[in-house]
């Protein structure tokens, strides 16, 4: 594959142009770091959009969910998705109301999603799920069996019509607001965990596996 995925009408930034990324590594540094896409929709005339995890492998992401849902008996039967992630990074605070902004980063994927058959790549995805959110769960829980697998719809997506859209930096106010006696500034926006809680129903000689105890998110 390409290092650059060429822009469609569809997926070229338009409005803020310079913001645009269309490189795989700045999409999969994005996608690679949040947890939850936000999967769009439309049936019967009526349009959806369903928050699911989701995981990347490869040039494809998987997002999965119970096979009797409304979303994915629709997708499999190859509805046209809209796939869209978000990232946070700071809140703006220019002079004035109208110049605030957001510090973001953002991917907008379409196409079509395939419904995944083969038992394996069904794992993988699964595995993919798991080891994106911690890392070294899946080799310590138990792997879903044939009856889960079978309850378990599987989706990929394959990212050949993506972009990326950032946002960064400091405030952009305009000139003659510079001189007005308001502070301005990036208030810094992240996700930290807090410390693990037990399960009350976990033996308590089982110790914190340390994946848990020192969990830091990926970025």
């Amino acid at each position: 594959m390409t290092e650059t995925i060429p822009p469609t009408e569809r997926t070229r930034v338009v409005r803020e142009a310079h913001r645009g990324a269309y490189d795989r590594e700045t999409i999969y540094k994005i996608l690679d770091e949040a947890y939850v896409c936000h999967v769009g929709f439309a049936t019967d005339g009526q349009p959806f959009v369903i928050p699911t995890l989701f995981g990347r492998v490869g040039d494809a992401v998987y997002f999965h969910g119970s096979a009797a849902s409304r979303m994915l008996r629709n997708v499999s039967e190859g509805i046209s998705v809209c796939v869209t992630v978000t990232l946070t990074d700071g809140f703006v605070l220019a002079r004035s109301v109208f110049n605030h902004s957001m510090n973001y980063r953002s991917v907008v994927a379409l196409g079509k999603a395939v419904l995944v058959d083969a038992p394996e790549e069904k794992l993988e995805a699964l595995r993919a799920f798991t080891e994106k959110i911690i890392p070294g769960r899946w080799n310590d829980a138990r792997q879903p069996n044939e009856k889960e697998l079978k309850a378990t719809s599987i989706l990929r997506l394959p990212l050949t019509e993506v972009s990326a859209k950032i946002r960064s930096g400091p405030v952009e106010d305009d000139a003659a607001d510079y001189a007005l006696p308001v502070w301005a500034g990036v208030i810094p926006l992240a996700l930290t965990p807090g410390g693990p809680i037990r399960d009350e129903k976990c033996d308590v000689s089982i110790p914190t596996p340390g994946y848990a105890a020192q969990y830091r998110r990926r970025a």
